[in-house]
């Protein structure tokens, strides 16, 4: 067999895989049977996020704590916002706001908290509150005093979704590993960021109080994650998930924090009012980072 042929069986491999991530959508005889595997499918494919291997302190030698904002008006980081209109989309295709919030709501995300280090645990009703608004109008007002009740129709409630994301804040863990001389990084913790729900019962007095709705520990999530895809725009036949995309780092973010002396002071409390500096020390921070590994190999 020469090149050629190999070549185009290699290909052809890479095709056949490429067409089953669109699960049954070839083989489907009614819309209904899109995306529903067969069970010999199921027994096939050990589909599972790639485990994390264990790392002994004794083989850490040198780390760093980052936070970093992962602004959603950046086209790279469209993935992680859309889609944010659900309703004539399929159900498999879901933000990554979408996936966080109806895997707390099911219970299968347990570990939620209400700052990065992972101190204060929130309950459904804690995020409950900070989801969702409600508001009595004029008439209900005026039921309630004469009354002493309020019906339905005379609350209005608000709530957040997709879309009220303005920006996701991560926790980072960068460290050294001696024992295969590389710079690695693994994530902590994840962070959904936009307006009070007030908000937007209020648009006109333009109130602008954003906010850290709550804080995921990454590492517990990631079958979630891994079920979860993400839209690939260069081919759609082999979607990306969300533990991969988030884990390969594939978005770009911007440091607004490090562990520090100054306990753990951001950019922004040591340079005030001047957003290119800010990013600039952000850049500068990230090169420190990345210099540590190419002077390990320094002589």
């Amino acid at each position: 067999m020469n090149l050629r042929n190999v070549v185009l069986c290699g290909f052809g491999l890479l095709m056949s895989i490429g067409a089953s991530a669109q699960i049954n959508v070839l083989n489907a005889k009614v819309p209904e049977e899109i995306g529903v595997r067969t069970e010999a499918q199921i027994a096939y494919d050990n589909d599972t996020p790639l485990p994390y291997g264990y790392v002994d302190e004794r083989d850490v030698l040198w780390s760093k704590t980052t936070w970093e904002i992962i602004d959603l008006d950046e086209r790279v980081n469209f993935p992680l916002y859309y889609p944010i209109d659900t309703n004539n989309i399929g159900s498999e295709r879901r933000s990554l706001y979408d996936v966080l919030v109806k895997g707390i709501k099911d219970g299968k995300i347990e570990h939620v908290y209400a700052d990065s280090y992972f101190t204060e645990k929130r309950t459904l009703e804690d995020i409950g509150a900070s989801l969702v608004y409600s508001d009595t109008t004029d008439l209900g007002i005026e039921q309630f005093n004469a009354e002493g009740r309020v019906d339905p129709e005379f609350i209005r409630k608000f709530t957040l979704d997709a879309g009220d994301i303005e920006e996701w804040r991560i926790r980072g863990y960068w460290y050294l590993d001696k024992r295969q001389g590389e710079l690695r990084y693994r994530m902590l913790g994840i962070c959904p960021v936009a307006n009070e729900a007030r908000s937007k019962a209020f648009e006109d007095e333009g109130v602008d109080a954003k906010v850290e709705l709550f804080w995921v520990w990454f590492p517990a999530t990631r079958d979630i994650l891994h079920r979860a895809k993400a839209f690939n725009r260069k081919n759609t036949s082999q979607p990306i998930s969300y533990d991969h995309l988030l884990n390969s780092r594939r978005f770009h973010g911007v440091v607004y924090k490090e562990d520090n002396v100054q306990g753990d002071r951001g950019v922004a409390d040591y340079i005030n009012d001047n957003a290119l500096m800010q990013l600039m020390e952000s850049e500068r921070i990230k090169e420190q980072i990345r210099n540590i590994e190419i002077d390990l190999w320094n002589y």
